[in-house]
């Protein structure tokens, strides 16, 4: 029996949901990936069933994406869709051949957030008002942002129970429920603990948020929104122009670390990055930093 584009996404679908274990919104996606190029071969009246795709149709179907305007990151995800849809049809011996294999993917550009500067940063953590608990919560979370580098998910997320303050470390849940520890500097420490002992004590705590740091006025744990507002307030009236988020803190805690010579594994470890990649693209290092470690460090140099 022929195999036809509905049975092979049906096969598909139930493979992602019951080998790979995805989410019905992964497995929708890469769904509907795939049926772009089903869509496309329909309207320019190609009868090829899956397994007679060719190299030459992925990258026409390619190009007919990029003629819609869609995005390089589109165009790329969907090419990931069609990667994993064939390598199930190889596995299930309903194909003979990857025509991706040979196909590139598109090229990314690389965006990169805003920096503060270390006086930026300075200035913005003197703009918040100190005599108030929130300004005090407020300089506490600030302050473990940029000493640590973390997401914001982490740091709504940080617990008591997973603060080491004698050895200056605090453990993280970062992406994919994985955990690592990161060093956490003296002025950090120094107003979590004004925060803990001068606010917090006071606070009636709900119930689930027994163990969180960083509160509301009403005792539960903050929202990723909640601290992203503090940050624009806070830019605003220390008189920063830039649009920064709680991912600009991070940002700046990488490049200011890799500025001052910190070695690029030790910063990628602290960040939680998989791939040393990523860590490259996120702390934007220049040609002289990688012209003086080639000139320091290369036995040929």
């Amino acid at each position: 029996m022929a195999l036809t584009w509905n049975l092979a996404l049906k096969q598909f679908e139930g493979y992602l949901r019951l080998e790979k274990s995805l989410s019905g919104h992964s497995i929708e996606a890469y769904v509907r990936d795939v049926d772009k190029l089903r869509q496309y071969l329909e309207i320019r009246k190609l009868p090829a069933r899956p397994e007679q795709v060719t190299s030459g149709i992925v990258r026409d179907f390619l190009a007919w994406l990029s003629e819609l305007e869609l995005t390089a990151n589109s165009q790329a995800r969907t090419l990931s869709g069609l990667r994993a849809f064939y390598k199930f049809l190889l596995i299930e011996d309903l194909a003979q051949q990857d025509p991706t294999d040979t196909v590139e993917s598109p090229k990314l550009g690389r965006k990169l957030p805003d920096t503060l500067s270390y006086e930026e940063i300075e200035q913005l953590l003197a703009a918040i008002d100190l005599s108030t608990n929130e300004g005090t919560r407020n300089r506490a979370m600030l302050e473990v942002l940029y000493s640590s580098g973390l997401r914001v998910s982490e740091l709504v997320g940080l617990r008591l129970s997973n603060m080491y303050v004698d050895q200056g470390f605090v453990r993280v849940m970062g992406k994919g429920s994985k955990e690592r520890l990161v060093p956490i500097g003296r002025d950090a420490l120094k107003h979590v603990g004004l925060y803990l002992e001068g606010v917090r004590c006071h606070l009636e705590v709900q119930r689930g948020s027994e163990d969180i740091i960083f509160l509301n006025r009403r005792g539960g744990a903050l929202s990723r929104v909640m601290v992203f507002n503090i940050i624009k307030d806070t830019a605003a009236k220390a008189g920063i122009d830039k649009v920064i988020s709680p991912h600009t803190f991070r940002h700046s805690f990488a490049t200011h670390l890799i500025e001052g010579g910190a070695d690029l594994r030790a910063v990628q470890e602290m960040l939680g990055h998989e791939s040393i990649t990523t860590t490259e693209i996120y702390t934007h290092l220049d040609r002289d930093y990688l012209r003086q470690v080639i000139t320091a460090f290369h036995p040929r140099s």
